[in-house]
């Protein structure tokens, strides 16, 4: 069964990929049809999608997984992809795979000829709680994060939790920690509902999915180009992007929702520091977030490299780092700008409270 949610820039499915698929291209007009997919989406997604018909003609171009290979050259793979197939602009490219693929593929489509049509089939749940929805898309430069992109609506997202069974319990609890943020921002009921979530054996992914999208939403409506509530998204990713770049380059990189679980403890703590948070709240926060993620240490000889890509955010201010922050669970603070004297504090707290574990 397909049902639909109530979006007015675009419509958001959930439910049977192929059959949604089915009935989106049914009246929509197209010279060729694309599908992007990685080396993984390629086995273990695309046969979800073979009883639709119209794929049977469509070029399927494949990159690398992973966020290392988010990058200029691996556009350039995927527009010379479109130009050999001679793509012209009223092709039409579904992007199949998770983040990296979703924020990529976008990318390179609204930029391929000035612009073509593009559509997101998110296949991981972090994809499908966070970056399928927004329409924000792009590429990391020089190591930092996102930092090259556009916003541009998709012409739909189709949600199909039974993608989620491709994935790695790692990559269900990447995607878990937005659920997390979600609810931490926006909604405490969500927050409690979530603490008795065992994210590796859900009851129901389909209703937890569908009330973090509506929260996603909600916010995005309010401020489509984020100009002012819609960086409460940003809660937990100034710390959590600098941890993600710095241990890319490393023998043990983190996935984005692991760094993001780490950065939303620090920016608690940094909230805690600005008496928006109690430390009751504080230890229940880090507390959940320790029950499903391994929090990574930082020690402090990396903290002049993570406060380099922090200054490269592209969320800073007046030359600030500039943080979203919780004030209590369920709402939040904007454009907080942080000294890195108390940024070091923070990090300095975080290792003694996952030491003290």
């Amino acid at each position: 069964m397909v049902t639909q949610i109530k979006n007015p820039e675009y419509p958001i499915f959930f439910g049977d990929a192929a059959e949604a698929l089915i009935n989106f291209l049914s009246d929509k007009s197209f010279t060729q049809l694309f599908v992007l997919t990685d080396k993984n989406t390629y086995v273990h997604c695309l046969p979800l999608l073979n009883k639709v018909p119209a794929l049977s003609d469509a070029r399927v171009l494949t990159i690398e997984a992973g966020e290392k290979h988010k990058n200029i050259d691996t556009c350039q793979t995927i527009w010379s992809g479109l130009m050999q197939h001679e793509a012209d602009r009223k092709a039409l490219l579904i992007n199949l795979g998770g983040g990296v693929i979703g924020d990529m593929g976008g990318f390179c489509a609204s930029t391929f000829k000035r612009g073509i049509r593009f559509l997101q089939i998110p296949t991981t749940l972090l994809s499908q709680v966070d970056a399928s929805v927004g329409g924000k898309l792009g590429i990391d430069f020089m190591g930092v994060k996102n930092s090259i992109g556009v916003f541009q609506n998709p012409e739909t997202v189709i949600i199909d939790p039974a993608f989620l069974k491709t994935l790695s319990p790692r990559e269900v609890r990447s995607g878990f920690a937005e659920m997390l943020k979600h609810s931490l921002i926006r909604d405490h009921n969500q927050w409690q509902i979530l603490t008795r979530v065992d994210p590796e054996q859900p009851e129901n992914w389909r209703e937890q999915i569908a009330a973090s999208v509506a929260i996603k939403q909600q916010i995005v409506e309010a401020d489509p180009l984020e100009k002012g509530i819609r960086k409460a998204l940003n809660f937990g990713h100034t710390i959590g992007h600098a941890l993600e770049s710095f241990f890319l380059e490393t023998s043990h990189p983190l996935l984005h929702g692991e760094a993001i679980a780490a950065g939303m403890v620090v920016e608690a703590i940094l909230s805690e520091q600005r008496g928006l948070l109690t430390t009751a709240q504080l230890v229940a926060i880090k507390t959940e977030i320790n029950r499903i993620y391994s929090l990574p240490a930082v020690n402090t000889e990396t903290y002049p490299v993570l406060l380099e890509y922090m200054r490269q955010d592209k969320k800073n201010e007046q030359r600030q780092i500039n943080c979203s922050l919780l004030h209590g669970i369920g709402n939040i603070r904007i454009d907080c700008l942080i000294p890195e004297d108390t940024i070091v504090e923070a990090l300095n707290r975080y290792q003694d409270l996952i030491s003290a574990d």
